[in-house]
């Protein structure tokens, strides 16, 4: 079923696959952000939001508003980790409405969130980026065939100066070269 029209098409099967892959890392990384803020629920309603879109659930209203409540709590974090988490969550939910058009800016919804996951694994290791990196690595070996599929038809990610862009830019080459080598 294609669910909208742009610069070109993904059925809501491929955007659950990318949202799987979004949640998973959002999953690992909550807590970090529910030990630094305990009293503030909008993370965990994006996941659960993300969850129930990718257990086969319409989507909704719901993912929208959980998405930009999590990315609201991010701004509020008391610390790096916890804004990182909180963003990996809001990203998870708004996974569902990746954009089929081809702005490189898409692809941040795809990738952010393991950007976020390794760049708080970095953090926990004294700002350790051989952590980052084996994360990020860990990140792409969990990306399916579609995903990357998916991925192929945005731009590259946009560069950016922070770590987490960085990262990010590094899965991002990761899966486009990884899936060259095996082409």
């Amino acid at each position: 079923m294609t669910i909208a029209s742009g610069d070109f098409e993904l059925t809501l099967d491929e955007l659950r696959v990318v949202a799987r892959y979004v949640l998973s890392s959002a999953e690992d990384v909550l807590p970090v952000f529910e030990e630094a803020a305990p009293d503030d629920p909008r993370p965990r309603a994006a996941v659960n939001a993300a969850r129930e879109f990718v257990g086969g659930a319409r989507r909704t209203k719901l993912q929208r508003v959980t998405s930009l409540d999590a990315h609201r709590a991010a701004k509020d974090a008391p610390t790096e980790a916890a804004r990182l988490a909180a963003r990996a969550a809001g990203d998870a939910a708004s996974a569902a409405y990746l954009h089929p058009i081809a702005k490189a800016t898409q692809v941040g919804h795809i990738l952010r969130a393991a950007a976020c996951a390794a760049r708080i694994g970095e953090v926990n290791a004294a700002d350790d980026p051989a952590v980052g990196l084996r994360l990020i690595e860990e990140a792409r070996q969990r990306a399916t065939p579609v995903l990357i599929d998916v991925l192929n038809r945005y731009p590259l990610a946009p560069t950016g100066k922070s770590r987490t862009a960085q990262l990010m830019t590094i899965l991002d080459t990761s899966l486009r070269t990884h899936r060259h080598a095996e082409g």
